[in-house]
């Protein structure tokens, strides 16, 4: 049952429901007769079913309704049927995490609030639904927060030889003292894949130079500040330093790696957790007239310690090479504003300056809103800034930049002037990445455009660099980390804490029955993995990283925040098609209640038809009621498969709704009946824009006008045909 919006919001007009009869579609256009209902009932049932008290008159467990907020709070005709014929509502998808949750994380509970107020008032208590689910999440903030952690490249040029180390042959390092072994191990580095140095320490290691190695000779230029940097772990605490060969006037300045100050310290310490070493070297530590420089790393001070060194990481950098860069855009870092940039095309709101905290590095970055997606015209948001001169025909260029969207997006350069350059449509997600595009100049190229109307989002660039290379090479590379399983494990287990803990403390005094956990199982009665292989936008499998107790932890959170007395559930469908789901679901609550969760109730969706099988129904409602749980029918709808039904499926439709209610309550005790909740109001269009378009499963045609079900459910609930007991005379 994945489904995003279950009950729509209200559409600003009446959408008129196609039909093959040319007539049925003008009559459905003629606002004296309202949209297409289907063949009229005898005018004697008609007059039967208006003579009906409101439905929840004929029961005395609760009757709900799912329902659209936006549609009970704007339609008055709407939220009338609602307030007379029932006792509790569900919101169908506005208190669910995709709804309430923004990209920072930070819930928005406000057009709940004004809900809730709204049907305080007239008597009607709200169910809440629902707090954990696989679909309907603000997935782009949850895979955000388990994302890689990227780390900014130093500024500078970086001038270290690497190349040995990436070949794994070490040309022109050095192993002076190698220990146990010093080797290239790969898929051990930072990043999934990327490869290590690998020194261990003897037995009888004692002294740091006992495991050492040395660098290529660095070149250096005069009166230049430089930084040496690396990431490092070891497999217990261990210890180390960089030392010098030559050209320094202090071959052994250990400067302290975590401090800007550059304090002077003994060594640094490493344990089982990457951590970056840095040494800054101004130009007077550099003997005057020096032109290059070595170091070493020195890991000997400790016996039978492995390090890993993660060879994209390590780099001395030129600190003062970037001001030699001639970049050809102004204010690509935007630290204090965004000025130089301006809007092509786009919204007014499309371009602002960002701060701090939503930069890839320093004080700001640029932030760019595309409302509306449109894949083949990426200009329609267009971000501008002119090239402080024009580039030269036949040189090679690189425009390099940091780019994050809030969610999935797309982002392509191009250029401006008589002939234009079109980069290819580059992936951004809620991890910055390095996008780096080259090609060669015409001569007639003015500006650079970035081009975000592909795909609608929010995104933020930062470090924005167009150069020739003629003045050396760029920045570090960015590096990445990727959080371990045991990592992203607590993040979302304290993503939900503070989803479930925020909902159930702001409603503590409004809302009392929740479906804590809903669609756990797979079609076999097995439980949900997280490798179902859905790709929906909205899509996030706790399970996957929080395991079988996910139900466990969201049932003792709930019960934690909220009430004491307050009824938790757990919801699936196709119980009463599939007896093997049931069945799973059944044990699955018997598990979480072995880890200390409880489970109040279990809610049966029954999104049904007129073929669905009778006597699986009431199999269903027995394995149900052998739990001893509160049994809620949660979601109940009647589909017939067309918008424009006969009398007699309406009639068959009205005979499966009261089957459905016989059974709830012919073999659910009456102290298990917590109560039926009907899956939507009415077949109008505005409530089956998502949720069944083109169909009408529901109690009141798209007119409004009671259908033969209500009878059938009204029936139900009474136990008999309240019919029979009016007097007087029907219309014949």
């Amino acid at each position: 049952m994945k489904y995003k919006y279950i009950l729509p919001i209200i559409a600003s007009s009446l959408m008129v429901l196609a039909s093959c009869d040319d007539n049925l579609m003008e009559w459905g256009k003629d606002p004296e007769h309202g949209e297409v209902t289907g063949a009229e009932l005898p005018l004697e049932l008609v007059e039967k079913i208006s003579r009906y008290e409101p439905l929840k008159t004929y029961t005395d467990f609760t009757l709900g309704n799912g329902i659209g907020i936006s549609l009970y709070m704007t339609d008055e005709t709407y939220r009338k049927i609602v307030n007379e014929n029932f006792d509790e509502v569900t919101p169908g998808y506005e208190m669910k995490h995709g709804a309430m949750v923004n990209a920072k994380g930070e819930i928005n509970f406000a057009n709940v609030d004004a809900f809730i107020a709204a049907t305080k008032s007239a008597g009607l208590k709200v169910f809440g639904h629902t707090l954990v689910w696989h679909s309907n999440q603000n997935a782009s903030y949850l895979n955000s927060i388990i994302a890689p952690t990227v780390i900014p490249g130093s500024s500078g040029t970086n001038t270290l030889d690497v190349a040995g180390l990436k070949s794994g042959t070490f040309a022109n390092w050095a192993r002076n003292n190698p220990g146990k072994g010093i080797s290239i191990a790969a898929n051990e580095g930072l990043a999934t894949g990327s490869q290590a140095i690998k020194l261990e320490s003897s037995a009888t290691s004692s002294a740091p130079y006992n495991l050492q190695l040395t660098s290529p000779d660095v070149s250096i230029v005069s009166g230049h500040n430089y930084e040496i940097s690396f990431y490092i772990k070891s497999d217990v605490t261990g210890k180390g330093r960089i030392s010098f060969n030559g050209s320094l006037t202090n071959q052994y300045p250990y400067k302290d790696w975590f401090s800007t100050g550059g304090s002077w310290t003994e060594a640094f310490a490493t344990t089982s957790a990457w951590q970056q070493v840095k040494i800054k070297l101004a130009p007077g530590d550099f003997v005057s007239g020096s032109t290059n420089f070595k170091f070493n790393i020195d890991l000997g001070y400790l016996p039978n310690v492995t390090y890993l060194i993660d060879v994209n990481t390590i780099a001395v950098v030129d600190l003062d090479a970037a001001t030699a860069v001639t970049n050809l855009v102004t204010n690509g870092n935007f630290n204090t504003d965004i000025s130089g940039w301006s809007k092509y095309n786009g919204a007014n709101d499309a371009l602002s300056a960002a701060g701090a905290s939503d930069a890839y590095e320093g004080n700001g970055a640029m932030k760019v809103v595309n409302a509306t997606s449109d894949a083949a015209n990426q200009w329609k948001t267009q971000i501008h800034a002119d090239f402080t001169s024009m580039m030269t025909s036949g040189k090679e260029y690189t425009i390099s930049f940091m780019i994050r969207s809030e969610a999935t997006g797309s982002v392509r350069c191009s250029t401006t002037g008589t002939t234009a350059h079109y980069q290819g449509d580059q992936a951004t997600s809620p991890t910055w990445k390095l996008i780096e595009w080259k090609f060669t100049g015409n001569g007639t190229e003015t500006g650079l455009n970035f081009d975000l109307g592909g795909t609608a989002g929010t995104y933020y660039i930062d470090n924005v660099s167009v150069t020739d290379g003629s003045s050396g090479g760029g920045p570090t590379a960015p590096v990445t980390i990727d959080k371990t399983d045991a990592e992203k494990t607590k993040i979302i287990g304290d993503a939900m804490e503070d989803w479930i803990s925020k909902m159930m403390t702001h409603y503590k005094t409004s809302v009392f029955a929740w479906d804590v956990v809903n669609e756990p199982m797979k079609e076999d009665g097995t439980l949900r993995n997280g490798t179902e292989g859905d790709t929906a936008s909205d899509y996030f499998s706790w399970i996957k990283y929080l395991g079988k107790d996910y139900a466990v932890i969201a049932f003792k959170l709930a019960r934690q925040y909220g009430n004491a007395t307050d009824k938790l559930f757990i919801n699936d469908y196709n119980l009463e098609s599939r007896l093997d789901k049931c069945d799973g679901l059944i044990q699955y609550v018997e598990y979480i209640e072995s880890q200390g969760g409880k489970v109040d109730g279990i809610g049966t969706q029954m999104h049904i038809g007129l073929t669905t099988d009778k006597e699986k129904i009431a199999q269903m409602f027995q394995k149900l009621a052998a739990t001893g749980k509160l049994i809620k029918i949660s979601e109940l709808d009647v589909r017939l498969g067309t918008n424009a039904p006969t009398v007699a499926q309406q009639a068959s439709q009205a005979e499966m709704y009261q089957y459905v209610v016989d059974m709830y309550k012919k073999y659910i005790p009456a102290a298990q009946q917590y109560g039926i909740t009907v899956w939507g109001v009415s077949d109008n269009s505005k409530e089956h824009e998502f949720w069944l378009p083109d169909e009408s499963p529901n109690l009141w045609d798209a007119n409004y006008v009671r259908k033969h079900a209500y009878k059938g459910t009204a029936d139900g609930l009474a136990g008999k045909d309240v019919s029979k007991d009016f007097s007087g005379e029907l219309v014949k």
